[in-house]
């Protein structure tokens, strides 16, 4: 489970890396197996030539002697001028010559290797080697930490008639071939070690080479977002299956611009539906108490009332007061829908922050005017309209019993300009600070909610922000920051 965590480049290095490893491991194991193989044939056809030359020197000596051919003058016949020692050394091995009922006739002496010849056969082997067809038997053991491959088969005369049995202990000795195998093992280890090597290099290369086009494709698709222009990928070579997901991804890609300008076209209508069903509300709560003053006036009209004058005066009174509210309700929507135009337009923020305090002409504004200039580009109207907005929003906060105050303070910070707005009024409490800045979302009684929201719309239009910071019955602090350089 661990491996699974890795990251595919890293898998693709270990398991090319494990490859070459594995098969230099496998191979040298065939190796050994094989030469076990060969050895064990290469002693038993040694062994053979071997039986067959002193077959050979056997049947010469049978021929040339002057005894009878017989089993009883075996012993006789290969003494006769020591010819087993002859055909003992000529062919460098112990022979041992025993008769047809197993007992020892002569052996060599144990020239060559150290003496175990048993002195009677073990009689499992003398059945063995009559029944079999080729009459040639042949034993694997082990004496002394010595392995040996034992032959027995019959020695014959002329008319292929059995003397006796011959027996040659055949000792394998493996010390050269041993040799040759650690030799060439060691050879094959260096071989293997240098393709280990280049190993390693290629499985580095090759998995940074398949892992590349999808890093690329990975870092692609993190920087995907539903609510901007997404780039479609762009590969070079790659393989089949890279071409098929980097298709899909930009198939994917022109589904998701499509879904989103349809999405956008839906919210916006939902939005201006919503806004519609808003304004209708809104200018119908005062048409109903202008409707029923007409009517009433409608009514109760006398001319030769006395007090008609007065009563005149109360429903022009009212009918103002009506069409007022719904004058400022359009304008309230009016401006909330009306898109700030970017002006390169170089002003004086100090300046300009002032000038918007001089419409409200009230003495518990704060605002030292006395600041250095502040030279910033921004549209003079739409920073008017924040800071007015903001310092209204302040004074509606205040309540009546408490003695209102509001500071301004406009300054540099980081190479942006900083307006900050204070007022002691009651404060947001957490419940409303997530829906602040939302349209239509107000805490008076009065006001249609969209003060803020105009504002947030203006600042971030010339890439700024608006934050703020509440104590509950204690007041608001809004910062507004924008760069004095708008971005072209």
């Amino acid at each position: 489970m661990q491996l699974l965590k890795l990251s595919l480049r890293t898998r693709i290095f270990i398991s090319m890396t494990l490859l070459v490893l594995l098969a230099s491991i496998l191979i040298a194991a065939v190796t050994i197996y094989q030469y076990k193989e060969d050895k064990e044939e290469y002693h038993k056809e040694r062994l053979e030539r071997k039986e067959d030359r002193i077959q050979i020197a056997i049947n010469n000596a049978l021929k040339s002697t002057t005894y009878p051919v017989n089993e009883e003058n075996l012993t006789l016949i290969f003494r006769e001028r020591q010819r087993i020692y002859q055909i003992s050394e000529e062919h460098s091995l112990p022979i041992n010559i025993y008769g047809l009922s197993g007992k020892l006739l002569i052996k060599s002496e144990g020239v060559f290797t150290k003496d175990t010849t048993d002195t009677k056969l073990n009689p499992i082997i003398l059945d063995t080697l009559a029944s079999i067809y080729d009459k040639k038997y042949l034993v694997k053991s082990e004496k002394n930490g010595e392995k040996f491959l034992t032959s027995y088969t019959y020695i014959t005369d002329i008319r292929s008639k059995p003397l006796g049995i011959l027996n040659l202990p055949y000792l394998e000795d493996d010390n050269l071939i041993t040799r040759e195998l650690l030799v060439f093992l060691q050879r094959l280890g260096q071989v293997y070690l240098l393709m280990l090597l280049l190993a390693i290099i290629l499985a580095y290369f090759l998995s940074k080479y398949i892992t590349r086009s999808l890093k690329t494709i990975s870092d692609t698709i993190d920087q995907t977002r539903l609510d901007k222009r997404n780039k479609r990928i762009a590969i070079g070579d790659a393989s089949e299956e890279i071409y098929t997901l980097v298709n899909a991804y930009n198939s994917m890609i022109d589904e998701l611009e499509e879904s989103a300008v349809m999405l956008a076209k839906s919210e916006r209508e939902a939005a201006w539906r919503e806004m519609a069903k808003q304004v209708a509300h809104e200018i119908k709560n005062p048409l109903t108490p202008m409707r029923l003053t007409v009517q009433s006036f409608q009514r109760k009209f006398d001319p030769k009332d006395p007090n008609i004058q007065q009563k005149v005066q109360e429903y022009s009174d009212t009918l103002i007061q009506q069409i007022d509210t719904m004058s400022s309700i359009a304008s309230a929507f009016s401006n909330f829908a009306q898109m700030p135009a970017q002006k390169s337009e170089t002003l004086d923020v100090v300046k300009i922050v002032g000038l918007a305090l001089d419409i409200f002409n009230e003495d518990y504004i704060i605002f030292p005017s006395e600041k250095e200039q502040i030279i910033a580009k921004f549209d003079r109207t739409q920073l008017i309209r924040v800071v007015t907005n903001l310092v209204k929003n302040g004074i509606q906060a205040i309540p009546e019993s408490r003695i209102p105050k509001i500071i301004v303070d406009v300054f540099s910070e980081n190479g942006e300009v900083v307006i900050t707005v204070a007022d002691n009024g009651v404060g947001i409490d957490e419940e409303n600070m997530k829906k602040i800045f939302e349209p239509k979302f107000t805490t008076k009684t009065s006001g249609m909610g969209l003060g803020l929201g105009m504002v947030k719309n203006i600042v971030e239009t010339y890439n700024g922000s608006i934050t703020f910071t509440s104590q509950e019955g204690k007041g608001t602090v809004f910062k507004v920051k924008f760069p004095k350089e708008q971005l072209q």
